[in-house]
């Protein structure tokens, strides 16, 4: 599997992200200050997500992922569009709810492009336990199922 890569593009605030091969947490803290700071861009517009080249994200990069949405919507009424093809990714986004959150499409009339690359932010480990548990919680709260299936991670990473 190849190793996880973020891109990203503003495009006139037009966001493009595409996750590249295995998306893993170790991305989680640049990921997350890219998203703070494409929310304090006074020309923010919308996000593309491009997962046309992923081959798996795990369940923190969803969370900053439903944190895009949640905001995004809050702040400026905007839904994200997410572009799938690869049916396994299509089947997580579905199970984790995000046809709710995101507008999910498996093609574009036009290319995109992301060609920045995210660079992992060496950090602590409390850094990155926090950021997970946000993550997690955020997934939590998009229904029922999800908040069973990370109910006993976010407990236990609250606790130790």
């Amino acid at each position: 599997m190849k190793a996880g890569q973020i891109l990203v593009a503003d495009h006139d605030g037009v966001y493009v992200i595409k996750m590249v091969g295995d998306v893993r947490l170790t991305l989680c803290i640049s990921f997350d200050q890219f998203i703070d700071s494409m929310f304090k861009n006074a020309h923010f517009a919308s996000v593309l997500f491009d997962l046309s080249e992923a081959e798996a994200i795990d369940s923190t990069t969803l969370g900053l992922m439903a944190k895009i949405s949640i905001l995004g919507q809050e702040r400026h009424g905007v839904i994200p569009v997410i572009l799938a093809s690869n049916p396994s990714i299509q089947r997580i986004l579905q199970t984790m709810g995000f046809s709710d959150i995101f507008v999910i499409v498996d093609k574009l009339d036009e290319p995109i492009f992301a060609e920045q690359p995210l660079n992992c932010i060496n950090c602590d480990e409390q850094q990155v336990k926090e950021k997970v548990i946000e993550a997690h919680k955020l997934l939590m709260g998009l229904n029922a199922s999800n908040a069973d299936t990370f109910r006993n991670l976010v407990n236990m990473l609250e606790n130790c």
